[in-house]
């Protein structure tokens, strides 16, 4: 697996980055994988998120969003 090496990181940011690493109970390594992971998912899975958010939301028929679309052009 490959090895990423950072340099000249800002303390301020270095201890931020301790601390939310602490509070979720995982290394600062750990922490900055997930935000990387997190950050450049691969665009299926974030389709997928938004197709599971979607979820929520009652489904709309073709004739109610027809209607929308003509009520905001008047």
């Amino acid at each position: 697996m490959p090895t990423l090496t950072i340099r000249n990181l800002d303390e301020d940011l270095v201890e931020r980055l301790k601390a939310a690493a602490a509070r979720r109970g995982r290394s600062m390594e750990q922490e900055v994988r997930e935000l990387l992971e997190q950050r450049y998912a691969a665009r299926q899975e974030v389709l997928a998120r938004i197709e599971e958010s979607w979820q929520q939301y009652p489904k709309a028929s073709r004739e109610e969003i027809a209607s929308w679309i003509a009520e905001g052009r008047e």
